[in-house]
């Protein structure tokens, strides 16, 4: 199946992928994909994660397969099906899945976001839903489901503590990311590497909602000289908010850093075609960091 289908940049659209798993349809985010192919026997590890099948090496590459069955508390998958194989914190990983549907091209406003009935805050391996020709089909959240099967790979905030004593900054920084967990972790962090001058909102539209604001005000300056953001959120991603921000002679000058799972090569390509600043995967937050300390002190953002 056809993964790369070609999306302008920054129009706040994305390709979900629909497949199946016990009856039920999800969806993952085309971008996150490499490419899907037949199941095919893997090695198991010992003492491994139960939801890890094993390992395997196509083309020369090692890949871990996930049963997405077993992480989702559905069974164990049989021996047959289709690996999706997908690319983001740099992990190349292989999710079982029982069969794949098709392609929907949507925008990141047809995704409804599962509210505290159905999911927590902190327990939620949904992201968002979307209903499709009468039926529902739930995204999920596979930075989640890979991180709580090795936290390792999660955001490494102890990266902060090796960078030593900081002094203070005043330098107002504006954070776009959706995953509540991550939000709070990223102020945490970056709290601790001494920028305490934060707004942090919940997705693209949010921030620019604030962005927006500061203009009619007159008080951009005090409040907005940095913007960090992540590419994955509803209502507008972060690639739509670059592309704003960017095209707006009031705004164009404000330094954008993308922080996402979803960078890539090719995202990288896209980020830069919008006017990014900088681009980084997370869960590199110490280079976030540095990231931000060169950009402030390269354009005197603290004066």
């Amino acid at each position: 199946m056809d993964t790369k289908i070609l999306l302008e940049n920054g129009t706040n659209e994305l390709e979900v992928l629909e497949f199946t798993l016990a009856g039920n349809s999800y969806g993952i985010n085309v971008a996150k994909i490499k490419e899907i192919i037949p199941y095919q026997t893997v090695t198991p590890v010992p003492n491994a994660h139960p939801s890890i099948e094993g390992l395997f090496m196509p083309r020369d590459t090692m890949i871990t397969a996930i049963d997405l069955k077993n992480c989702l508390g559905r069974g164990e998958s049989e021996h047959r099906g289709l690996f999706i194989i997908t690319n983001f914190n740099k992990l190349n990983i292989a999710f079982h899945v029982e069969a794949v549907t098709g392609i929907h091209r949507v925008t990141w406003r047809d995704i409804i976001k599962p509210d505290a009935t159905i999911s927590t805050t902190d327990d939620s391996v949904a992201t968002g839903i979307i209903k499709k020709d009468g039926k529902l089909i739930i995204i999920l959240d596979f930075e989640k489901i890979v991180s709580d099967i090795n936290p390792e790979t999660g955001l490494k905030v102890s990266e902060i503590n090796e960078l030593g004593v900081r002094s203070k900054s005043d330098v107002p920084i504006l954070i776009a990311e959706d995953s509540p967990l991550l939000n709070k972790l990223i102020v945490d962090s970056l709290k601790n590497a001494g920028y305490d001058n934060l707004i942090h909102t919940e997705n693209g539209q949010k921030a620019y909602n604030v962005i927006q604001q500061c203009k009619a005000d007159g008080t951009l300056d005090q409040h907005v000289k940095l913007i960090i953001t992540d590419i994955e959120m509803p209502e507008m991603d972060g690639h739509r908010l670059t592309k704003l921000v960017k095209s707006d002679d009031v705004t164009k000058h404000i330094p954008i850093v993308i922080f996402s799972s979803l960078v890539n090569d090719e995202m990288k390509k896209k980020g830069e075609a919008l006017g990014a600043d900088a681009q980084l995967s997370k869960p590199e937050i110490g280079n976030l960091v540095r990231i931000i300390d060169g950009i402030v002190a390269e354009k005197g953002l603290d004066k």
